[in-house]
């Protein structure tokens, strides 16, 4: 396996992992339809020790009341779309189709404009690690298409 290889299988693990987290926010989303979810976070918040009406978990609450079934339903819709869309970008590089290389780096490049308006808002090591991240993997797959001319 070359350098070229390993590195995009590296980002080929990225992707998936986002993939995975964002299949399992659209089945949990999908498990609370038709579920009260104000009751349920009114219970989280109990057995958490919180009081529902202090500043955090009041919002929270709040937020969540405003929250029907169609609502979830198009969030967890979304969120397995953008699933799908993580997992066929893995695939994609893991065996080294030139399309998805080209969709990583697109897909890459759109987060720049926030990850930089979060880094204005406010610097946090978090922040700063993403947009790190998010920039390597932008000039590396940059150098690889180069490479072989793609660009």
């Amino acid at each position: 396996m070359n350098t070229s290889q390993t590195g995009l299988r590296l980002i080929a693990i990225m992707e998936a992992s986002k993939g995975g987290l964002a299949l399992l926010i659209s089945l949990g989303l999908h498990a609370l339809m038709g579920h009260n979810i104000e009751q349920l976070a009114e219970k989280l918040f109990s057995h958490l020790h919180l009081n529902p009406a202090s500043h955090y978990p009041n919002i929270v609450l709040l937020a969540l009341a405003d929250i029907n079934n169609t609502k979830l339903m198009i969030v967890a819709i979304a969120a397995l779309l953008y699933s799908l869309l993580r997992f066929v970008e893995a695939y994609g590089l893991w065996h080294k189709y030139r399309w998805t290389e080209w969709l990583a780096l697109v897909s890459s490049v759109v987060y720049l404009p926030f990850e930089l308006y979060e880094l204005y808002q406010k610097t946090d090591v978090l922040s700063v690690l993403l947009l790190v991240i998010n920039t390597l993997v932008i000039i590396y797959l940059a150098a690889v298409l180069n490479k072989s001319k793609g660009i």
